[in-house]
């Protein structure tokens, strides 16, 4: 039983940074048109405040941030992937 509790640990452990970018990817959904105040919409300044947050712990080339907005019937959904740097190229603040 302790063996294969360690051997789980063993055999999960991924890349940090791989791991940090699906941690990170983040999926908000909202219902629109449903709501008896008037819609705002909020999501580009979440989308900035998301890259803000992130680059006051790690230093991300924009390059490596992907954004995506979809519209999927009443919903939108704002999906931001951050690809975190590796190894020696990781710096934070």
């Amino acid at each position: 039983m302790i063996m294969s509790v360690f051997d789980y640990f063993r055999a999960s452990r991924k890349n940090t940074a791989a791991l940090a970018k699906e941690r990170l990817q983040i999926i908000v959904a909202h219902e629109r048109g449903r709501r008896s105040t008037p819609n705002v919409d909020y999501l580009p300044l979440l989308q900035r405040e998301i890259l803000e947050v992130v680059r006051k712990y790690v230093l991300v080339e924009d390059e490596s941030i992907k954004i995506n907005i979809e519209k999927n019937g009443d919903f939108e959904v704002l999906e931001v992937n951050i690809a975190l740097p590796e190894g020696e190229g990781r710096q934070l603040r």
